[in-house]
């Protein structure tokens, strides 16, 4: 078993949860909002759109999940929308544009996944290094 097979799991749970994370947003833009307890967004179409972007992202992972060494680079697609998610966020709220409470939709789409993004990109390119070293030599 390779070291990126490790991961496939977490790839697998990933794309099922942002389908069907994507799609309650998409077809509840408001869910999310009221379970929060916070004031709905006055654009629910703006956030349909973050909802099939989530949802898109599924396909992705599931491509990882399925075949890691010849997907697995696309992790850091996955793995930038995981860092600037929350760095965007903790922007918003400290300008006071977004409720502190809407930072568990990061903790849920992003925080809990990074370990793993980071753990199988690390992997990834130690893998990439290797083969590039195996055709020079």
């Amino acid at each position: 078993m390779s070291p990126v097979d490790r991961y496939k799991p977490w790839f697998y749970a990933a794309a099922i949860y942002n389908a069907l994370w994507g799609a309650l947003v998409v077809i509840w833009p408001h869910a999310l909002f009221d379970l929060l307890g916070i004031p709905r967004t006055n654009y629910p179409a703006l956030f349909q759109s973050i909802g099939m972007i989530v949802g898109v992202y599924a396909l992705g992972y599931w491509l990882i999940a399925r075949d890691p060494a010849r997907f697995g680079p696309l992790v850091y697609i996955g793995l930038l929308g995981k860092i600037f998610g929350p760095i965007g966020f903790l922007i918003a709220a400290l300008r006071g544009e977004l409720p502190w409470s809407f930072g568990w939709i990061n903790v849920m789409n992003d925080l809990i996944w990074l370990p793993a993004f980071v753990g199988f990109a690390i992997a990834v390119g130690r893998a990439e290094r290797e083969r590039g070293a195996s055709r020079v030599g």
